[in-house]
């Protein structure tokens, strides 16, 4: 027989009877016994044992639902690992060879997309370490600049996005920019399939460059009936404002629809024809003229326009306006011309009298220069013909223009704003130049023609052109004649042209007084009016002290000659000796 056991004493201290109980199954059935058997209380128990409530709850749920054996937790069943289709590891490794930058998680969503299961990234990555990936001969989409439509172009973006690729992805797969992959899915979200359509690049809101204030600018130069399309594209853009010829001709086109004031005649357009003196090269050809200005408002005559223009560049060299339309103020012009510029090849004028004088012809002779003339009643042959209407249309009715000019000051400040405008704004003939010079002056730049010394040029007009000096009031001798120029300018040096009836007295290239003359064949002045005062710029304004009578103020008057000079002779004649001889 065992040793018997020791009797212990029943006691329902908790705590004494865990120091007791040696079975995990005893110390459950003893938490719950009480509450079992004798009903006590959830929260008593709980109270005396220590024991959460929701722990005695379950235990008490699970006893009364199974007996003792719910006291017994089941045996842990081992869990066997899960192996995927073959068709998701196919797929996993083609896409990985297609593109190996993927990562794991793009490849999970792609096999979630396409095949309905999402493995994790440990099992992506168990499986591409374990095979190895087939060869990727060819490609699902070309480089996206290698697809020649552009609709294939962007679809392949969108069906990449649908099988689950990230931007960056597609983009590094199709070798473009993230920006246009971004581009394209917005157009596609946004219009679908048709979004992916090749759209205008124009904006939807373009920036207009005509205002109603360019349209009044243009309505107010349009009041000058002669200027078209070309010349108020020129205008405006001299302004700094820049509008094609095309879109100043539709402007224009409105404006006269609108207003009845700028409506004019229908103009016959007329056929180019070749011209006979189109210059090759810089400074072959210069053409001359002489144009009347009869809308003048000064009155006292007419006044005339001496222009020479260089057929190459259309460059107007050199301008002037005067009073007289003789050799005197043709030279005057021509002179300051081969002064600056050189000397032409050639100059083409009509046969007007002025440019057949024996005078001018002498001049061209000296300085190698052959004379062309024009076809009689052929205007159109002559280049400078064209820049007298380009005149027309600039300056004859603008704001500022010739007619608008109430005094010689006025007048001379439009003939010099119209000579700048037109050398400076864009010229018809040189809209096609590959160089980008549109202008005359751009074209002739500094290209010279045959130069000549200051003496050769004095010598070629030496017969005309003479220097001399005004005295404190005003007065030069000249040929045993002393004229008066203008007392504004005294002490300086002014030049005198002598033609055979005319003296001209002129100052920076402007005529200061002009004096009929006889002259006789040996160039000596016979006679000399009293002249004629010429409009200047240089005129005193420093009012006289007493009221001057023209009719008492000598401007001409002959210097007397001075008898000869007697020579001396002495009385006596003083013999030197020499005394040490002596």
């Amino acid at each position: 027989m065992g040793k018997p056991r020791q009797r212990r004493e029943a006691t329902d201290d908790w705590e004494q009877l865990q120091l007791q109980i040696t079975c995990p199954k005893q110390h459950l059935y003893e938490l719950i016994r009480p509450l079992v058997l004798l009903n006590q209380s959830v929260p008593d128990r709980a109270a005396e044992t220590t024991t959460p409530e929701r722990t005695l709850y379950r235990h008490v749920a699970t006893f009364q639902k199974h007996g003792l054996p719910g006291l017994i937790a089941p045996p842990a069943i081992p869990v066997q690992p899960q192996r995927l289709p073959a068709e998701v590891v196919t797929f996993i490794l083609a896409v990985k060879a297609e593109h190996p930058p993927l990562r794991n998680h793009e490849v999970a969503t792609m096999c979630y997309i396409k095949l309905g299961r999402r493995p994790s990234l440990k099992t992506i990555k168990r499986i591409l370490k374990n095979h190895p990936l087939p060869p990727c001969s060819t490609r699902r989409f070309l480089l996206y600049h290698q697809i020649p439509d552009p609709f294939e172009r962007r679809r392949a973006i969108v069906r990449l996005a649908l099988e689950g690729w990230t931007k960056k992805s597609i983009a590094a797969y199709l070798q473009t920019s993230r920006q246009t992959v971004h581009d394209t899915l917005k157009r596609w979200f946004q219009a679908g399939l048709a979004g992916l359509k090749p759209r205008s690049r124009a904006p939807h809101r373009r920036h207009r460059k005509v205002t109603l204030s360019i349209m009044q600018r243009i309505r107010r130069l349009q009041r000058n009936p002669l200027l078209g399309a070309w010349r108020m594209h020129a205008a405006l853009k001299r302004e700094g404002i820049v509008l094609s010829p095309r879109t100043c001709g539709r402007i224009m086109r409105v404006n006269r629809d609108i207003y009845a004031e700028l409506k004019r005649p229908p103009v016959a357009k007329r056929s180019p024809r070749p011209m006979p003196f189109d210059a090759q090269y810089r400074h072959q050809y210069w053409t001359v003229d002489i144009r009347y200005l009869d809308m003048h408002q000064l009155g006292g005559g007419n006044i005339y326009c001496i222009s020479i223009l260089e057929n190459y560049s259309r460059a107007i060299l050199a301008s002037a306006i005067s009073r007289i339309q003789d050799t005197t103020a043709f030279v005057k012009v021509f002179y300051a011309t081969i002064e600056y510029y050189g000397c032409p090849d050639g100059v083409v004028s009509d046969s007007g009298s002025v440019f057949r004088s024996k005078r001018v012809g002498a001049i061209y002779r000296a300085l190698g220069i052959q004379r062309h003339y024009i076809e009689k009643r052929q205007a159109w042959q002559s280049y400078i013909e064209t820049a007298f209407n380009i005149q027309r249309r600039m300056a004859d009715e603008a704001e500022t223009g010739f007619r608008a000019a109430r005094t010689w000051d006025a007048l001379w400040h439009a003939h010099a704003t119209w000579m700048n405008h037109y050398n400076n704004e864009d010229h018809w003939a040189h809209r096609g130049r590959q160089d980008e010079r549109s202008t005359p002056s751009a074209v002739l730049a500094w290209v010279r023609g045959r130069r000549y010394t200051e003496a050769e040029l004095r010598r070629a007009v030496y017969a005309m052109r003479f220097i001399r000096r005004l005295n404190r009031v005003g007065y030069a001798q000249f040929k045993r004649w002393r004229i008066y120029g203008e007392i504004s300018l005294a002490s300086q040096s002014v030049v005198i042209w002598l033609d055979q009836d005319m003296v001209t007295v002129t100052y920076a290239e402007q005529s200061l007084r002009r004096y009929a003359a006889t002259v006789d064949r040996h160039a000596v002045i016979t006679a000399l009016d009293q002249g004629m005062a010429l409009p200047h710029a240089f005129q005193s304004r420093q009012l006289h002290l007493w009221d001057v009578i023209a009719q008492d103020w000598q401007m001409s008057h002959a210097v007397p000659e001075r008898p000869p000079l007697r020579r001396y002779r002495p009385y006596a004649i003083q013999l030197v000796m020499d005394l040490d001889a002596a």
